[in-house]
């Protein structure tokens, strides 16, 4: 099977695993990497070319090539939709990974630069909206809603009839119960338990366990 070629934005460790699963579990084949001119330093990374974003489409025409940006959550994931915008308008159809050990169903539409990593389940009629991150072992809820540049870290618990605002944050095992709606721009730290609405811009912050006073060599018993 002759793989589709695609060019992937950033250098970053998701860079790196996106060019993992993409050459291990897709359909796609990365030919090369771009980044803004003022962090291209090397000419190659991962032993492809790397270029810069603004002479992108002179190594990596638009005809020839697909386009995935592998960026985190950095601004409230503004930085990622920059980035999805900017190579958009630059002519190219941006693609998707989904894991071949996610589990999901007929109907569901996966949109552009999605990134859906391995033993998500998704559930029936949930939707997802563009340029979404769900990184592995999370639970998407039936007939939840997901929009656009959310990024879900991993086993995060979304109920049924969930509705996840646009660039909002879920850290690792954050669970939201059914039917809450979270606004635009949230962040929802780790382990946060969230069972009412929240509105745009609402960051909930769980506390971390306290350290004890004992030291571990001191403990009765363990």
């Amino acid at each position: 099977m002759v793989k589709q070629q695609i060019v992937v934005f950033g250098i970053g460790e998701i860079a790196e695993l996106a060019d993992f699963y993409f050459t291990h579990d897709s359909e796609f084949e990365v030919a090369g990497f771009t980044v803004d001119q003022a962090y291209a330093k090397d000419p190659v990374f991962r032993g492809r070319p790397l270029v810069p974003f603004e002479n992108v489409t002179r190594s990596f025409p638009p005809a020839d090539f697909g386009f995935f940006v592998a960026v985190s959550y950095s601004k409230l994931n503004e930085l990622r939709a920059s980035r999805v915008a900017a190579a958009r308008a630059a002519g190219y159809r941006l693609v998707s990974y989904v894991s071949s050990k996610a589990t999901t169903f007929p109907g569901l539409e996966v949109r552009e630069n999605c990134f859906i990593l391995e033993d998500n389940t998704i559930q029936p009629f949930a939707q997802i909206g563009a340029n979404v991150t769900l990184w592995s072992g999370n639970h998407i809820g039936h007939h939840s809603v997901i929009e656009d540049d959310v990024f879900v870290a991993s086993h995060v618990i979304i109920s049924g009839g969930v509705r996840i605002g646009q660039g909002s944050f879920l850290g690792v095992n954050a669970t939201v119960r059914d039917h809450v709606a979270i606004g635009k721009k949230c962040v929802i730290g780790a382990g946060a338990l969230v069972l009412e609405d929240q509105p745009d811009l609402s960051v909930l912050a769980p506390r971390g366990t306290e350290r004890s006073p004992v030291p571990s060599n001191r403990l009765r018993r363990i």
